[in-house]
């Protein structure tokens, strides 16, 4: 039997190894083995610059989560944090504007494996994407631990293949298997190293940050970890940092071994490069790879919506039946709800691609950015309450407070304006103000009476 809400807590069994994996397969997905292809094709080799501004703000962002998870002991979803320091207000809306953008997410993701396992399979795309969306919820009905082993192992392949990636381009590149150097060649060759100038360098920014979304999950995961304070606070910024390496290595790679014309937009540039390199059946490999990160982040956004969710439940912004939890302390009703909106989103691909669809996948682009500003926002109120009334509970500093939190702020806003420069993107913008606007006015009818006081800054929440 469920848990009644005012008892029900979520389990504590995750560790470190656990919630490292999840964040980094919430991160490390298509986005990265097949979309990095636009990004290389559009700039050049230049766009290990882009990627590394991307991954700059992205840091600086879990720098700052890392400091209120430090400093405020006893809350963990990081959309709490943006609660304590904007208000009821702004934790409704970063809360349901979080699960809006990965239920998107787990949609995709879904449709992109059966896409892969089409090639395999003699079923249609929308009945291999059910069985995945179903076979993940299975695997997230179990105890947090088993989804963590899961969501361990997945990661640690993808991880694998990166690692093993980057070490036989790196022997390409420097000539160990090759007659000569090629580690400069191509980064300067076929119009040079920023082909289509440092305007395009600064614009590609504005799509390849978005692949880098997903770190915060740490926070999501560490509520259910053995030590969950110290879970955050150290994993935070160690998380992007692997990432961050993981991406400008592994791009930087691709671009050094294989001139950047050859990239063709939409097909793995790893797989490209395998080739090049004279790897044998490197699309089928990179097929295999790419099946498993999709299934890692599908498997990734079924847990954040559900445990998201559980979190809304629990501070009054979602009905309060969903904060039950069974024997395994697993929020089994948040979990199932969480897959039905899944589906939902999943039979609108196929029901209404051109309208419906369209319109959830762009209404997501942006959401993440605008939930980043919000971070910051309550990051920069946070530090400055702290540090007139309890100075000796910032343990993890932020850098160059409070310069660098500006710029963050500044280069986030700088990205969302840039959007409206270029059309696809614009309706991206233009779609999630939208959403962002009409959550807005649901969180104005439940919380009427937040201020900008910060009412909630002079205790911690209540336990989930």
């Amino acid at each position: 039997m469920p848990a009644s809400a005012p008892e029900a807590k979520l389990g504590a069994s995750l560790r470190n190894r656990h919630v490292t994996m999840i964040a980094i397969g919430g991160i490390i997905g298509a986005g990265l083995f097949v979309g990095s292809s636009t990004a290389i094709a559009n700039t050049g080799p230049a766009v290990v610059i882009s990627y590394f501004l991307a991954g700059l703000l992205i840091l600086l962002i879990m720098r700052m989560l890392g400091e209120m998870a430090a400093s405020w002991p006893g809350t963990r979803a990081f959309t709490d944090f943006i609660r304590i320091g904007l208000g009821d207000r702004g934790g409704f809306v970063s809360g349901w504007l979080y699960w809006y953008f990965w239920v998107v997410v787990v949609a995709v993701e879904a449709i992109a494996g059966a896409v892969i396992l089409k090639q395999w399979l003699p079923f249609e795309v929308w009945q291999i994407g059910i069985a995945l969306l179903g076979i993940m919820t299975v695997a997230n009905l179990f105890s947090a631990r088993s989804y963590g082993e899961f969501e361990f192992w997945l990661s640690s392949m993808k991880v694998a293949a990166i690692l093993l990636f980057i070490a036989l381009a790196s022997l390409y590149a420097v000539g160990v298997t090759t007659p000569v150097d090629r580690a400069l060649t191509n980064l300067t060759a076929h119009g040079g190293f920023a082909p289509a100038g440092l305007g395009t360098v600064l614009a590609t920014v504005t799509t390849v940050i978005f692949a880098l979304c997903g770190a915060e999950i740490a926070t999501i995961a560490a509520a259910e970890a053995m030590e969950p304070e110290r879970t955050i606070a150290r994993l935070t910024a160690s998380v992007a940092v692997r990432i961050l390496l993981f991406y400008m290595l592994s791009i930087g790679l691709i671009v050094a071994i294989v001139p950047w014309t050859q990239i063709i937009p939409g097909y793995s540039p790893f797989a490209t490069a395998l080739d090049h390199i004279g790897i044998p059946y490197a699309a089928t490999i990179m097929n295999v790879v790419v099946l498993v990160a999709v299934l890692s982040c599908l498997n990734s956004g079924l847990y954040v919506t559900s445990r998201i969710l559980f979190t809304l439940a629990a501070r009054g912004d979602a009905p309060r039946w969903l904060v039950a939890v069974n024997g395994r302390r697993v929020p089994v009703r948040a979990t199932l709800i969480a897959s039905l909106f899944g589906y939902v989103a999943l039979a609108a691909s196929f029901l209404s691609p051109e309208l419906v669809f369209s319109f959830l996948v762009n209404a997501s682009g942006a959401i993440m950015l605008i939930i980043y500003v919000m971070v910051a926002v309550a990051h920069i109120r946070m530090r400055r309450h702290l540090q007139r009334t309890a100075p000796e509970r910032l343990t993890a500093r932020m850098w160059l407070f409070p310069w660098l939190s500006y710029i963050t702020i500044a280069g986030m806003l700088a990205v969302l304006a840039a959007m409206l420069l270029y059309p696809d993107l614009r309706v991206q913008l233009l779609a999630s103000l939208l959403v962002a606007g009409l959550v807005y006015g649901a969180a104005r009818l439940k919380h009427p009476a937040t201020s900008g006081s910060l009412p909630l800054l002079h205790g911690p929440l209540p336990s989930c």
